[in-house]
């Protein structure tokens, strides 16, 4: 694994079928404007047939430049491993997750489980030991509230100094991003409210990491 670190972008919590367009074409320029190594996609619930065709419009974008397609789907019952398999995916994104194993067994061949929304220092670490390929600390919930940034910034270094599993330290705003990434941390993520709000915030995101690696 390359010591350079790179972006992850997190896309908008319960992304449907309308805002689909919008948000493809967001992502491409984003996807351009620097060293962004995975997407997650998180969309809103609905059956298979419409999750795949979600992630079969999004999936062409991120293969174009490299990134990784992660998808998530809290609140969605049905087989999200299926969903991104069928929809070209490389991996799932669950937050809070309760059966890992489960997941593990079933994402072969080089695909992605990441996971996030793990409050606990025990939980974090248990995901770990289930074989995830990254944690995620901080981003938004779905129900709109994020964690304190102190906290985020206090788990990501924590997390780095342990584990080697990677992990993708996200911002929800822009002067959040030199401190996580000073962490070490393998991948900054940017929360959609920074990046889809302002259109050079990737650009200005990458000159962060640059600095940092300088």
């Amino acid at each position: 694994m390359s010591s350079q670190q790179r972006l992850a972008l997190l896309g908008p919590h319960n992304l449907d079928a309308d805002g689909m367009d919008a948000f493809a074409a967001a992502l491409s320029a984003a996807c351009k404007a620097g060293d962004v190594a995975a997407v997650i996609l998180r969309i809103a619930a609905t059956d298979e047939r419409g999750l795949t065709a979600r992630v079969k419009q999004i999936a062409p974008i991120t293969q174009e430049t490299g990134a990784a397609l992660v998808v998530a789907c809290p609140g969605f019952t049905g087989d999200l491993v299926s969903v991104a398999t069928r929809g070209g995916a490389d991996g799932v994104h669950v937050d809070k997750p309760r059966d890992l194993k489960d997941l593990r067994d079933r994402l072969r061949d080089g695909r992605i489980l990441g996971a996030g929304g793990l409050e606990t220092k025990h939980g974090a670490m248990e995901a770990g030991e289930a074989g995830i390929d990254y944690l995620m600390v901080g981003g938004v919930y779905p129900d709109g509230v994020a964690p304190e940034a102190e906290t985020v910034l206090a788990r990501a270094e924590w997390w780095v100094e342990i584990f080697e599993t990677p992990c993708v330290a996200v911002a929800a705003a822009a002067d959040e991003i030199g401190p996580l990434a000073a962490t070490g941390a393998e991948f900054v993520g940017l929360e959609s409210g920074l990046w889809l709000a302002e259109p050079d915030a990737v650009a200005r995101a990458q000159a962060v990491l640059a600095g940092q690696a300088a």
